[in-house]
């Protein structure tokens, strides 16, 4: 996705303008903010990105590097890399994936755009800038060929029902409507589906430590 793209969001019934482009090295410390903002304490600020990360991302794979701006504001963005995934062997962690965030095993010849981060700064969520940079990447994954858009989804409701069920029966749940969860309903909104669960991908309490592996095949796809 090269230049930008002009599209409305609404606030309640009212349209308001936003923009949808390429990040940049002048963004690098808003971004680092919005991350803030996004993941506050007890989350661990070296946990978001940083200024060597977002400098690969912008090097390595600019078409991966996507930020939303509303009324000029810079109010989220999304971050990718294109992966080599074998739905046959599926488990893997963020840290393996993404290199720590740093992306440098980014192959552009894989078959998979896999999103790395996704964040969008809390005041602006109401305006659904989450979807529309989801759907950006979609828009990558059809203009590259490529078989899929790839992601691991939090699960931040599981910890609440741990005890009662396991990690892929919660996952069930939630996808037939029993349950819902912030993270896994935002992304069946989105049109991704449940590949099934990874343990240990990433630290996170709330989930304890799961999430649901989910993607979005190209309907346009041919090998």
């Amino acid at each position: 996705m090269a230049g930008k793209t002009e599209v409305y969001v609404f606030d309640g019934d009212r349209p308001v303008p936003a923009v949808i482009r390429q990040y940049t090295e002048e963004d690098f410390t808003e971004l680092i903010r919005i991350q803030s903002e996004a993941f506050p304490p007890p989350y661990p600020p070296e946990m978001w990105w940083n200024e060597e990360q977002l400098r690969n991302h912008v090097r390595l794979f600019p078409e991966g590097a996507l930020c939303i701006e509303v009324e000029d504001v810079l109010a989220g963005s999304v971050t990718g890399l294109i992966v080599q995934f074998d739905p046959a062997h599926p488990g893997h962690t963020w840290s393996e994936i993404t290199d720590d965030g740093y992306i440098r095993n980014h192959q552009p010849d894989g078959n998979s755009l896999y999103v790395a981060d996704i964040c969008v700064r809390p005041r602006y969520r109401k305006l659904g800038l989450g979807k529309w940079l989801i759907q950006s990447l979609y828009h990558t994954v059809v203009h590259l060929g490529l078989e899929r858009l790839l992601g691991a989804g939090r699960m931040p409701g599981y910890g609440k029902v741990a005890d009662q069920m396991t990690a892929e029966q919660y996952l069930d749940a939630v996808v037939r409507g029993e349950l819902r969860d912030p993270v896994i309903t935002f992304l069946l909104r989105c049109g991704r589906t449940p590949l099934g669960v990874t343990a240990n991908y990433l630290e996170d309490e709330e989930s304890r430590n799961y999430a649901a592996l989910m993607e979005w095949k190209n309907p346009f796809y041919s090998k």
